[in-house]
């Protein structure tokens, strides 16, 4: 299991937002912080993001997934058998990552921050919603996790009915870094206490 995590100090803020601190060894001379804006908008509309889990025996293992912003933090959902769901029940750790290919141009985003189940219905049920609106697609919500409307009947065998649960994860942000690529590369950390500072 994962130890303790790390307590991080809290981002201090400003009007615009959580303020970055530029990793000036990884960016260009004279380059400026990324805002918290530009930072955001890509968490809000990333269609896909690479999550990052650790297996039992130490081993990494990345998958592609959908997510959606809510509440300060990103949200995916697996299948309970999936190997990363059972990942995240041995250790929480996880980073989700963002981004381009390309070498000129874009922006990056990293969060790394511990993987939490929900199971509150009405919170799936708001959580569900924003899938439909951002994916067009929807999930029934019972028994505390989503349900994918094309999932095996009842009466058949449980590992088919299996397939067609999600589990719904929530990750709130310790860290954030962003990497700008353009003119001039640029990154910048965001450190945060649990997230309480993400929404500022």
């Amino acid at each position: 299991m994962a130890g303790e995590p790390a307590q991080p100090a809290p981002a201090t803020t400003s009007d615009d937002g959580p303020v970055g601190e530029l990793m000036t060894d990884f960016s260009s001379p004279g380059a400026a912080p990324i805002s918290w804006a530009d930072a955001l908008t890509v968490l809000q509309t990333a269609e896909i993001f690479w999550l990052s889990t650790v297996r039992p025996d130490g081993r990494p293992h990345v998958t592609p997934l959908i997510t959606v912003w809510a509440d300060g933090a990103l949200h995916f959902c697996t299948g309970r058998t999936e190997r990363k769901a059972r990942n995240l029940e041995e250790n929480p750790w996880c980073v989700l990552t963002t981004g381009t290919n390309l070498m000129g141009q874009g922006l990056d985003v990293v969060l790394a921050g511990a993987a939490q189940r929900l199971t509150e219905d009405h919170v799936l049920r708001r959580l569900a919603d924003r899938w439909a609106c951002k994916y067009d697609w929807r999930f029934e919500v019972r028994d505390g996790a989503f349900w994918d409307s094309e999932a095996p009947s009842e009466g058949t065998p449980s590992d088919e009915r299996a397939a067609g649960e999600a589990f719904v994860f929530q990750v709130r942000p310790v860290t954030v870094h962003a990497y700008g690529r353009g003119e001039d590369y640029t990154a910048t950390r965001w450190r945060f206490d649990g997230g309480a500072s993400v929404e500022a």
